[in-house]
């Protein structure tokens, strides 16, 4: 695994990389956090691209361009909503982060931040869904492809901390 692994605090919608990842709703049309920032940013574009795509199901993701981001393209992925880890939550939640690195490394993108998905309104206990997180991306960084940083973009401080934390052990 040769790619560069961090945690920051910043908003996604600021980042200059090839792609950021928005913790999106079913219908890919905006909504609230992350996803409203990252319509309201990009642009009326992003949401007319958006209309074209049929929406999303959980755990899939979706590409489309950046428009008026720093971010060359936005990769839309559906978090799980949790209802206590015993409907699939875990299992969907891997699949968000390993299909926006599919979909990253299918286009030969080198950079890629993600938020912290499903933790907001959707309610997957934190420490959990960054556990996830960070062994999805050590499990797919295990084969080769054009990822070369992956940046978990944390909106608090807690959360940055925490990914922190996780990304310093081996």
């Amino acid at each position: 695994m040769n790619a560069i692994l961090q945690a920051i605090q910043a908003d996604i919608t600021t980042l200059d990389v090839d792609a950021i990842v928005n913790a999106a709703n079913s219908s890919l049309l905006g909504g609230g956090g992350v996803d409203g920032s990252i319509h309201r940013a990009a642009g009326e574009e992003l949401t007319r691209e958006c209309m074209g795509l049929d929406g999303c199901e959980t755990g899939q993701a979706k590409i489309t361009q950046g428009y008026r981001l720093k971010a060359r393209h936005v990769i839309h992925t559906v978090g799980p909503v949790w209802h206590g880890g015993t409907h699939g939550e875990p299992e969907l939640l891997r699949s968000c982060y390993a299909n926006s690195l599919r979909i990253a490394a299918e286009h030969n993108l080198t950079s890629i931040a993600f938020p912290c998905i499903s933790t907001g309104i959707y309610h997957f206990p934190p420490d959990q869904a960054a556990q996830i997180a960070v062994e999805t991306v050590r499990a797919f960084l295990a084969t080769p492809s054009s990822l070369q940083q992956i940046i978990f973009c944390c909106f608090a401080e807690a959360d940055r901390l925490r990914y922190e934390q996780l990304l310093q052990k081996s």
